[in-house]
């Protein structure tokens, strides 16, 4: 089967793209970066481009003769970017990605948005019915991209959304990589009292999901997907240290000072075109609820997490360690 995957040669997109292509996929990358992997897809048999979704040329020369579409590309955590590269690549190259799909009659269009369309889960745990509270411009372009999908459907195009809870794993040098750091040191700095709930996404247990949704049919329904629980901020931090062998002492701080801090640094950092070390999206981690049920990918997908978090973390540190990452 010709797949197409957008944003293949990232962390998510990686993992998709080598499950694919060990089912026998021939598979299309497109991306706007080689990222860590492109050679190493390259090799393996991917067809690699480098290119912006919101290229319609481009756009239409991949997906030309592709019978399912993986959409991943977005703009993420790049504090210093202007709202509308958000806008352009996240919503406007989704509907652009969408639109070439519907006019090559693809079998089947996977979108993947983001839990964090909800924002805040003041009742967890949340489901798909959940208020659309985002609290940042990813999170609300991201669900533009859905409402750009959603006019699609209502013009034949057979796509499923799904909305991934805290992805992680081997091959992600971002996401949980500070986290590690930081247990590893013995110490955690935990700025409130930790209780916040937490629902991580092993990236198998993602590309599982992916691969249901495209054999599904696409009628425009939207899945929250994440691992089997959640968790509490404290819970996650031992659960890491017990994957590297360690223990480690939480010390917990008031938000408050951490919250202020992350907005001085913003408002200094991004007139002079430098990334913040620290921001408010990043500052939020410590107090918003992100907890879901996963009951209705349970029923409609037949999704079933294989991966727990021990196992996840475990596999994630020994990635860590092998790459010099520890």
């Amino acid at each position: 089967m010709l797949t197409l995957v957008t944003g293949g040669t990232g962390f998510t997109g990686s993992h998709l793209v080598r499950r694919l292509l060990a089912r026998g996929d021939t598979v299309r990358v497109l991306d706007n970066a080689p990222g860590l992997f492109a050679r190493e897809l390259q090799a393996a048999g991917a067809e690699v481009t480098l290119g912006s979704v919101t290229d319609v040329n481009v756009v239409e020369r991949m997906t030309e003769g592709t019978r399912q579409v993986f959409h991943v590309a977005a703009v993420f955590r790049q504090i210093n970017l202007p709202d509308e590269t958000y806008h352009e690549v996240n919503a406007v190259g989704t509907r652009i990605v969408g639109e070439a799909a519907l006019r090559h009659k693809v079998d089947s269009f996977v979108y993947c948005s983001t839990q964090g369309v909800h924002g805040d889960i003041k009742s967890p745990p949340g489901n798909e019915q959940s208020p659309i509270t985002p609290e940042d411009y990813y999170q609300t372009t991201k669900y533009e991209g859905e409402q750009e999908i959603a006019a699609l459907v209502e013009r034949g195009l057979p796509a499923t959304t799904l909305r991934p809870m805290a992805i992680y794993g081997p091959g992600d040098p971002a996401r949980f990589l500070y986290l590690f750091r930081a247990v590893k040191r013995g110490r955690f700095l935990m700025f409130g009292d930790g209780t916040t709930f937490y629902h991580p996404l092993y990236i198998d247990n993602l590309v599982d999901a992916f691969l249901l949704a495209a054999f599904q049919p696409g009628t425009g329904e939207v899945y929250l997907i994440g691992d089997r629980e959640y968790c509490s901020l404290n819970e996650l931090v031992t659960a890491v240290a017990a994957s590297m062998g360690r223990r480690v002492q939480i010390t917990h701080l008031p938000f408050g000072p951490l919250w202020l801090a992350a907005g001085l640094c913003e408002a200094v950092c991004k007139p002079l075109g430098l990334e913040p070390p620290l921001f408010r999206r990043r500052a939020d981690w410590f107090r918003q609820n992100r907890a879901f049920s996963i009951d209705k990918a349970r029923h409609g997908l037949g999704y079933e997490p294989k991966f727990n978090l021990a196992t996840g973390l475990a596999r994630t540190a020994e990635w860590y360690r092998e790459n010099g990452y520890l």
